[in-house]
């Protein structure tokens, strides 16, 4: 399991409540400084970093003047439309003097439980990691309506943890843990500092209290780290409101610890195995031997394609003896597989009429 000082890629949730003053509506800036501060350390050791931030309808409605509850769902809306200006530059002007380049991400559930936006979002993800970026996700609140919202951002960040392979997942809250009671109305409440498995007695102990400006309480929190503890990605919850909350953390400070029972890949490479293939893809042997050896599967290594899949399904791989191979998600439909089996990359924009990923599945949506 990789420990906050060893992860090679975090993200980091933030709550309302530590980045916005309740009273005034305004950015706690010196905490935000010292955040930054945290994250430029974290990169400069070669890990990537994915910041999850509330704070845009917070931040938005001491603009526009709103009460500080009970908003309608269009008042919320305007004010994420107000706020999230505001949020991103915050945090570009925090972050560019320490030389770190900063991009917005704006999502909603639709976006993880489509499997072509999921796609997309993932790839986009990877690319402005890749870079050298650190994103700053949000949930697109200006559009999002109920059906289609997160609803938290405990959940929106375990998903995030997961779209991106990461190996840990940092909530910074207004608590220190998880505790066998409320620490604020029982004073026999105590923190569980490592949680291995979570139970249902784990599950019951989580209540649903927030603070005033964070929707999300314990319970969101333990079924955010259900979901990424079983991609294979730690999570620790702690009080984030002390400078320096991610130097803090590692040097030590109170906190609870999920721990995850694999790794991010295996994890990942399990729940495509066990997903239900929706078509084949033959290959010859030029290519079975380039999967072998971790390589993704070109277009030019397919001799055939069967099925009716679309793209982000998953599928089986077989070898020009028909052994099987594997399994992995399709980067194109099966009519477009079909289309572009045997040739080149560069000849696909020629092929389909647009331009198209160079693989067809890439390694990383692939388990052999």
């Amino acid at each position: 399991m990789a420990s906050l000082s060893t992860a090679k890629r975090i993200v980091v949730k933030i709550g309302s409540a530590l980045l916005v003053d309740a009273a005034t509506g305004t950015l706690k800036a010196d905490w935000l400084a010292s955040l930054a501060a945290d994250v430029a350390e974290v990169k400069a050791r070669g890990a990537d970093v994915v910041l999850v931030s509330s704070g845009s309808i917070a931040l938005g409605r001491g603009v526009l003047g709103l009460p500080a509850t009970d908003l309608a769902l269009e008042q919320s809306q305007a004010a994420a439309a107000v706020g999230q200006i505001r949020l991103a530059r915050a945090y570009e002007e925090v972050l560019a003097p320490l030389g770190l380049t900063t991009a917005q991400v704006l999502v909603t559930l639709e976006d993880s439980a489509d499997r072509r936006r999921y796609l997309n979002s993932r790839a986009t993800l990877e690319t402005l990691l890749s870079l050298g970026v650190v994103p700053i996700v949000n949930e697109n609140d200006t559009v999002a309506t109920d059906e289609i919202r997160f609803g938290d951002n405990d959940r929106l960040a375990a998903q995030v943890a997961v779209t991106i392979g990461a190996d840990h997942l940092v909530l910074l809250s207004d608590v220190d843990g998880l505790y066998s009671g409320n620490p604020k109305t029982d004073p026999a409440a105590t923190r569980f500092d490592v949680v291995d498995t979570i139970t249902p007695e784990i599950e019951a102990v989580a209540g649903d209290a927030g603070s005033g400006l964070s929707k999300g309480g314990m319970k969101t929190k333990v079924m955010a780290a259900k979901t990424a503890t079983g991609a294979g990605c730690a999570m620790t919850i702690t009080e984030g409101g002390r400078l320096n909350p991610l130097k803090t953390l590692a040097a030590g400070a109170p906190s609870t610890l999920f721990t995850a029972r694999s790794d991010p890949k295996t994890a990942r490479k399990h729940w495509i195995s066990a997903m239900k293939p929706q078509g084949d893809i033959i290959v010859d042997a030029g290519a079975a031997r380039a999967l072998a050896s971790g390589k993704s599967l070109l277009p030019a290594g397919v001799t055939r394609v069967t099925g009716d899949f679309d793209r982000g399904d998953p599928v089986d791989i077989h070898g020009p003896d028909g052994t099987h191979l594997g399994a992995g998600l399709a980067r194109y439909t099966a009519a477009e597989a079909q289309a572009i089996r045997g040739k080149r990359s560069d000849q696909i924009e020629a092929t389909l009429g647009y331009p198209g990923r160079a693989a067809l599945i890439h390694r990383d949506d692939m388990a052999l």
